[in-house]
């Protein structure tokens, strides 16, 4: 395959493979082939592997390049390779007849809005409401499951804040890479052998408070850190933005409170804090053949029972359609948008 003399030296067989445009995954299980995904979906190459002593030994190799042991008593292993890749391998027997390698890439240029309307992600004119949410100052939940292209529609949108404005990224892997001027991105730090050292993600969201912060930004919301983003942007930070694993708008509710448990947050004051958080949630998906797109945009309030739930506001046109539908939200996310005279009219095509 062309283009492996672009790849890092630890990639070893998977260099062509990690070298082709476009590829976000490579899952190697088995000897002689590999599975990448592009953007549609997976699909199987050959790749020089020939058989799993080879995989083992490969995934050793890329362990070692991200700073981490592999072998029989520390046989799983989750890193960050040097040019950002993240690496999650296992190996036999937990991994019974093959080590079980899989790679996560980092895009090194964000896509624009234009690109992502060029590939479907974005249609109609959603991407006038995602432009006016960053203007607005709006602060943003990123919904959707894994590959679902959270990232992806994160950094485009980071992409178009003012090159004035001071942009504070927290991340766990270091994968957001927004194309803007004045980007500060703190990674967290994992615990050394000894089990000390460790610099979490809830720490590097309140030292972000003391570095002059125009928006702040959580690559991943998925522990005890969602009391210091509901904190954040409940007293005063605007603008900021978190992603979010959940499987539909619908679910947010349940996963922010489950999240808040971990760090001691009752239901109730999740819900109370949350309503007021985040002005809106974007939930991006992966349909039947693969393609990123995004599916709903909603917002969070209280019901009449008390209960925070997520009110649709425009939602993807069913039966392939490209334009969008209105929700009982719509109304007022457009009055926030600046967008009063679309009232409760969906987003053309």
């Amino acid at each position: 395959m062309d283009g492996s003399g672009d790849a890092p030296q630890w990639a070893g067989p998977l260099g062509p493979v990690l070298a082709l445009p476009g590829v976000t995954d490579v899952l190697v299980q088995e000897p002689r082939r590999a599975w990448i995904d592009r953007g549609g979906g997976l699909q199987m190459v050959g790749v020089d592997l020939p058989d799993a002593a080879a995989v083992r030994a490969l995934a050793v190799r890329m362990a070692g390049a991200g700073g981490r042991r592999l072998d029989d008593a520390a046989p799983v292993v989750d890193a960050r390779l040097p040019d950002g890749t993240r690496l999650h391998a296992v190996l036999p027997p937990l991994s019974p007849d093959c080590a079980a390698i899989s790679l996560r890439t980092v895009r090194q240029r964000a896509l624009a809005m234009d690109d992502l309307v060029a590939s479907g992600m974005v249609t109609g004119s959603l991407g006038r409401v995602l432009r006016a949410m960053v203007a607005q100052h709006l602060s943003v939940l990123v919904t959707g499951a894994t590959g679902s292209g959270k990232t992806t529609l994160l950094a485009s949108l980071l992409s178009l804040v003012d090159p004035a404005e001071r942009i504070l990224v927290i991340e766990e892997a270091g994968e957001l890479r927004p194309d803007h001027p004045h980007v500060v991105r703190l990674i967290e730090r994992r615990a050394n052998i000894e089990g000390s050292g460790a610099v979490g993600l809830s720490t590097l969201v309140r030292e972000a408070m003391r570095m002059r912060p125009d928006r702040v930004v959580l690559g991943e919301c998925r522990g005890a850190e969602v009391r210091e983003v509901l904190s954040v942007f409940n007293t005063g930070h605007r603008g900021g933005f978190a992603t979010l694993h959940a499987n539909s708008t619908a679910d947010v509710p349940a996963r922010l409170v489950a999240l808040g448990a971990l760090a001691g947050l009752d239901q109730r004051t999740v819900e109370l804090q949350a309503a007021i958080a985040f002005d809106a949630v974007v939930h991006v998906e992966r349909d039947v053949a693969g393609v990123r797109r995004v599916a709903q945009v909603a917002t969070l309030a209280r019901s009449s029972t008390g209960d925070l739930v997520a009110v649709p506001a425009l939602t993807r046109g069913s039966h392939g359609a490209r334009g969008w539908e209105a929700g009982p939200a719509w109304r007022a996310l457009a009055a926030s948008l600046g967008m009063e005279e679309a009232g409760r009219a969906a987003v053309a095509a």
